[in-house]
């Protein structure tokens, strides 16, 4: 139920903002997040969709953002990475979709697994010279199309990473209620 207050600011405004999940001003702000949260989600994957469409070279497999960011971060700081590890570095859980994009990677060419034959406990990927190219025309791609359309917003470094951390802490509460939803079912 609405109060007086919050019915003559929606009035004011012309936005009635208050619905099932947005009774109060504050749960009226979270949902306002969330939403953003579901389109900067949706811009940002077809954003790494187009992109990686444009880095996949001669192959013939075809890639999603979500494979070529598991691609890059398996080449992060040019040293390898377990599955444990880049679903870490993602905060991802769902290893098996981790591991089919490996796979698909792997097929292609653009990483290779380091270890013992038959070992996998310590096994770990590394990209080849093709996923090394790959990488470097992903990172030319976004330094030429996407770096210029932030300079507005990245005049103030101080400001992208406050948000970071801003994103970050947000990323640990929602895993946290995850968890104690999970208690629930």
């Amino acid at each position: 139920m609405q109060s007086n207050e919050q019915a003559a600011n929606a009035e004011e405004v012309g936005v009635d903002r208050h619905w099932h999940l947005s009774t109060s001003d504050h749960e009226i702000a979270i949902s306002e997040f969330e939403f953003s949260i579901f389109r900067i989600f949706a811009a940002f994957t077809r954003w790494m969709d187009d992109l990686t469409a444009s880095c996949q070279g001669s192959s013939d497999q075809s890639f999603s953002g979500i494979d070529f960011s598991i691609l890059n971060v398996i080449r992060m700081h040019d040293r390898p990475k377990s599955i444990s590890e880049v679903g870490r570095l993602l905060n991802r859980d769902d290893v098996s979709n981790i591991q089919y994009s490996i796979r698909k990677l792997t097929k292609a060419g653009l990483i290779a697994k380091v270890g013992e034959k038959g070992q996998k406990k310590g096994v770990v990927y590394t990209t080849t010279e093709a996923g090394v190219a790959a990488t470097d025309r992903y990172a030319k791609y976004r330094r030429e199309l996407l770096l210029p359309l932030t300079r507005s917003i990245s005049a103030d470094e101080e400001k992208l990473v406050e948000l970071s951390t801003i994103l970050t802490l947000l990323s640990g509460i929602y895993d946290q209620a995850a968890c104690v939803a999970a208690t629930h079912r």
